[in-house]
């Protein structure tokens, strides 16, 4: 922890925002789906059926709030998302049917990507020459955060009482809140200039569109270690199921120790794009090695099952420095929040989705199902690279096109006044 600590004032407030968040987010990943199923006592279909809901709803909120960050402020945008957050949680305990629970957690969920989107300016503006990397710092703390919530929902999945689930609603809620009120302490950042044309500009800008749902194709490796390992060591391995924590835990502890490591080398759109084929090419083994898990001693499916969580991490930091890479570098600084709120839709499609898939191709199918994963990750990693260098020549042409329209303007300017501007 001590090395994941910033040397500037307004970084360290933004970790500890991150920290105090991610705390209470661990809370309710661990215990969330159990208070509204064992709680609230609905079923796990209905529970199911509205978290896609919410995972559709929820990225386009993100793209108009990350847009209302760039021109209003990003501090009080984000601000009043983490409260709108907090209530929508604290409105867990009135949930009773499914349509109330839809509400508050389609709230939820919106409010979450509106936050991630809002946040993103204020990332690029106090991330110094590399924001890349310190959004990579904020990535490993949210890993001890979620970890240490972790620890606390599993006392309450424990006790499994009504006050217990409620505890935690309430501790998640209160978590929000404080991360909102650390905020403080940052100073604001202006909103940045308005350009012309730049209202939806992200979602007219097809190249990084395409970035965006290679990304998302890709993010479903993130329910690999949550639900289809788990399910698949109980269904089909003689693996001791102690090992779930295991594998959760080792691939924890390789994210907090080696993800600023990992972004460190990928300093460009063009590394960013290798990056993926090389998270590709590991997600590609690491599903190879999982399906092998099967028929196996448990000695033999310990070790696969291991081995594979460690090569599937690694294939993590690059997916998640990669993007961190592309997703800021392609995007204009002055619509920074639009463009991430763009990129995270397909984080949000992934989320959604990507359960349901894992289970049919790997669970329901078995073994066949896992190559035809990997493979799907290997395809979209190679993908990658060639989609990184047609986003750049957009770039450029665009960078052109600004330029010569802020030549015009200032021409146009000097005709009318008959004074020469002065460049800086």
């Amino acid at each position: 922890m001590p090395k994941l600590i910033p040397d500037s004032r307004p970084q360290r407030v933004l970790v500890a925002s991150n920290l105090v968040y991610t705390m209470g987010s661990g809370l309710y990943l661990t215990a969330g789906v159990l208070y509204f199923t064992q709680a609230v006592r609905l079923p796990a279909e209905q529970v199911g059926l509205g978290l896609g809901i919410a995972g559709l709803v929820a990225p386009a909120v993100g793209i108009a709030v990350g847009h209302l960050a760039d021109v209003r402020g990003a501090r009080g945008v984000y601000v009043i998302t983490l409260l709108v957050q907090a209530l929508a949680t604290a409105g867990f305990v009135l949930a009773d049917g499914f349509w109330s629970f839809v509400l508050v957690i389609g709230l939820a969920a919106a409010a979450k990507a509106a936050g991630l989107a809002a946040r993103t300016p204020l990332i690029r503006h106090y991330g110094g020459d590399r924001p890349q990397e310190f959004r990579a710092r904020l990535r490993a703390v949210t890993n001890v955060g979620i970890s240490v919530g972790a620890v606390g929902a599993g006392w309450i999945v424990q006790e499994g009482t009504l006050n217990a689930y409620r505890c935690m609603v309430v501790g998640n809620a209160l978590a929000f809140v404080c991360a909102a009120a650390t905020l403080f302490l940052l100073p604001s950042v202006p909103p940045g200039p308005v350009m012309d044309g730049s209202r939806w500009s992200a979602l007219r800008d097809r190249p990084y569109l395409l970035l965006t749902v290679l990304d998302g194709v890709m993010a479903i490796q993130f329910k690999v270690l949550t639900v289809a390992v788990p399910l698949w060591l109980i269904g089909a391995t003689t693996a001791p199921h102690w090992l779930i924590s295991g594998t959760m835990l080792t691939g924890t502890v390789i994210v907090v120790a080696f993800q600023v490591r990992a972004g460190r080398g990928i300093d460009s759109p063009a590394a960013g794009g290798r990056a993926y084929r090389r998270a590709g090419v590991a997600f590609l083994v690491a599903c190879a090695l999982i399906s092998l898990s099967a028929g196996t001693p448990a000695w033999a499916a310990t070790a696969l099952l291991i081995t594979a969580v460690v090569i599937h991490t690694v294939g993590e930091l690059w997916h998640a420095a990669a993007g961190f890479e592309v997703s800021f570098a392609l995007a204009p600084r002055h619509a920074t929040g639009q463009y991430l709120g763009v990129f995270g839709l397909g984080a949000g499609l992934a989320e959604a989705f990507g359960p349901g898939l894992l289970i049919a191709l790997c669970i329901t199918w078995g073994r066949p199902g896992w190559y035809v994963v990997g493979a799907l990750f290997l395809l979209t990693g190679l993908a990658a690279p060639p989609a990184v260098r047609l986003a750049l020549r957009h770039q450029h042409a665009q960078q052109a096109h600004t330029g010569r329209l802020l030549l015009r303007r200032r021409a146009a300017i000097e005709s009318a006044t008959g004074t020469t501007i002065q460049q800086r």
